[in-house]
């Protein structure tokens, strides 16, 4: 069998992940993790919370799974958040387009860049099929569909809201509350481990394209006039980079240095680069291949509507590189979004070294007009003149500028008008009745809008990496074994307790050394089915990294042999020594040094 064909197996037989609802014959782009699983996946997220928020001193909060419609209003997912649909004449079945062409062209990869009309032709030149009916897919159209799952908040349909299809907005959405418990101080990062729901159109591969993923996302706030990133915490650090020139050319991945990559301008952001080295050494605490993975830049057709540069970290699956995390420079582009379309105030307060002597747009709208033209409207377009004023004073002014040898100061003439939206609705009304001027004000700071940097990283991909890198075989006493190499610390289960025999005390002592070893934390598996060299290749197959054998020395010594998964070397140790021995163990000692 083929590789994935091999873990698809494994997986399904041992409780690593399934299709779920099968017995309602099943529902695509769904999986539930099993027991080893559920395990794995939740030991991964725990090492992306150990790193990226312990240790790099982040906060982290959980935030709903449904939102409100502005809220994808303003982070323009409600007009771009598509993928290219593309349906067949005959039976019906609706396909991913760019998929099609990238099956049926072998020197396009990523005909995602590419804008739908390009889609279409490559169909009819290369007479695409349908993969369900094997009808010709010349000549039909190729739609954009939106990918979020849309439901009602509340009964009726007066309150639409959306699944989450990221965990950012959820942070996004909560940064005035959240500058406060940073304290106002830049730069801080806020994270989230949650799921996240995209109505794919053909859900396929496994984990790597489903409709309910879960994310691990950072959002970093930073000044961009005034926050560096550490880089000499990661300098040093290479990192396997596919450029975006070297994918246009004819270059390949080549290995940089961090320090090396900001240096020769081959990774735009010193936050972005900053990240890519945080990053080496998660993928390596977790399992990934490191000589199956590369970070690859986003060709110009593939960026982001608010990105300035971004990469994503990728590992070689079953012949296809699979991107498992993005890395952007968002920008400011969120934060300024949500301002705009909540009328929040989204920024923080910068003070200045020495206070200055700065200009300032303010208006003091007349009541007595705006109240009997605008009725109950009156209070909210005297606030969207005043952040009109603020955001843009031009609006008020242009007018004025182009006759200002006609009259004094920056008092605009009798006839000047400005607009302004409430509601999706349009106000107009005199600039004089505005009461906007221009003044001069001695400030201690001014509030600026943070940018933001945001490593996302797709749990499930990363467990199915780990697991499609770590499947291993060799042979053992003449046989050939099937084992999954995983790091210790990242193995569902720790330690396997297995009594030698069912007999003669031996399995009571067994249930008490797998309690003890239970009270001291760790997670432990007990099993006396079969001989033991049945068990311990029940024990490899899943990842545990160590056996403990319970035999009759035990029951006269107290001691206890502990098997090594990868080498099967084994160590006599003492009961009450175990414990520690283990954690030893998985900290990174060996057997021998015990």
């Amino acid at each position: 069998m083929t590789e994935l064909a091999d873990l698809s197996e494994l997986a399904r037989r041992r409780g690593f992940f399934f299709a779920s609802n099968e017995a309602y014959g099943g529902t695509a782009g769904f999986y539930t993790f099993g027991p080893e699983g559920a395990a794995l996946k939740r030991n991964v997220e725990e090492a992306w919370r150990d790193h990226f928020i312990r240790e790099l001193g982040h906060m982290e909060l959980e935030a709903p799974t449904v939102m409100p419609e502005p809220v994808f209003e303003a982070s323009g997912h409600l007009d771009t958040f598509d993928d290219m649909i593309l349906e067949c004449g005959d039976c019906g079945a609706t396909h991913r387009a760019d998929h099609l062409v990238e099956d049926a062209v072998a020197d396009i990869e990523d005909a995602e860049a590419l804008p739908p009309e390009r889609v279409a032709d490559l169909v009819a030149e290369h007479d695409v099929a349908c993969p369900s009916c094997g009808a010709p897919l010349a000549d039909r159209p190729v739609d954009e569909f939106n990918l979020m799952f849309g439901t009602n908040i509340g009964p009726g349909s007066a309150s639409p809201g959306y699944l989450r299809p990221e965990t950012a907005q959820g942070i996004f959405v909560e940064f005035p509350r959240l500058k406060e418990y940073a304290r106002n101080q830049l730069p801080f990062g806020v994270a989230q481990i949650g799921r996240a729901y995209r109505n794919e159109i053909s859900p396929r591969r496994a984990l790597v394209r489903v409709r309910e993923l879960t994310q691990a996302e950072l959002e970093h706030f930073v000044d961009p006039e005034r926050d560096d990133p550490p880089l000499e915490r990661v300098a040093d650090v290479e990192l396997p980079l596919y450029s975006a020139a070297a994918q246009q050319g004819d270059g390949g991945l080549e290995t940089y240095t961090v320090r090396k990559a900001v240096d020769e301008g081959v990774v735009g952001s010193e936050w972005v680069a900053y990240y890519l080295g945080e990053s080496m050494s998660f993928y390596e605490r977790i399992g990934v291949d490191t000589d199956r993975f590369r970070y690859r830049q986003h060709l110009p057709g593939e960026l982001s509507h608010y990105a300035a540069d971004c990469w994503d970290a990728e590992t070689e699956v079953g012949g296809d590189w699979v991107e498992v995390t993005g890395f952007a420079y968002r920008s400011d582009y969120d934060l300024r979004k949500h301002a705009e379309y909540s009328e929040e105030e989204f920024t923080v307060f910068r003070q200045y070294d020495e206070p200055k002597t700065v200009e300032r747009a303010t208006v003091d709208p007349d009541m007595s007009y705006l109240g009997p033209t605008f009725g109950e409207a009156a209070g909210d377009v005297a606030d969207a003149l005043e952040a009109l004023a603020r955001r843009d004073r031009s609006a008020f002014e242009s007018e004025a500028q182009r006759v200002s040898e006609e009259t004094s100061g920056d008092t605009p003439r009798d006839g000047d008008a400005v607009t302004v939206e409430v509601d999706d609705e349009s106000y107009t009304l005199p600039v004089e009745k505005t009461g906007f001027a221009v003044e001069e004000r001695t400030e201690s700071g001014e509030h600026i809008t943070p940018h933001v940097v945001e490593p996302s990283f797709g749990v499930d991909r990363l467990v199915y990496s780990v697991l499609v890198h770590r499947m291993e075989t060799d042979e053992v006493d003449g046989e050939e074994r099937s084992f999954l190499a995983l790091p210790a610390g990242m193995a569902p289960t720790s330690v396997a307790v297995v009594p030698l025999m069912t007999k003669d005390g031996l399995d009571d002592r067994a249930h008490e050394v797998a309690e003890e070893l239970r009270a001291a934390g760790l997670e432990v598996a007990y099993d006396d089915t079969g001989n033991i060299g049945r068990r311990y290749r029940r024990q490899d197959e899943v990842g545990t990294p160590y056996c403990v054998t319970v035999d009759y020395d035990t029951l006269e010594e107290d001691t206890v042999t502990v098997r090594e998964r990868d080498s099967t070397d084994q160590e006599r140790i003492a009961v009450d020594e175990l414990p520690s021995a283990v954690r030893r163990l998985a900290a990174g000692a060996t057997l021998s040094e015990l």
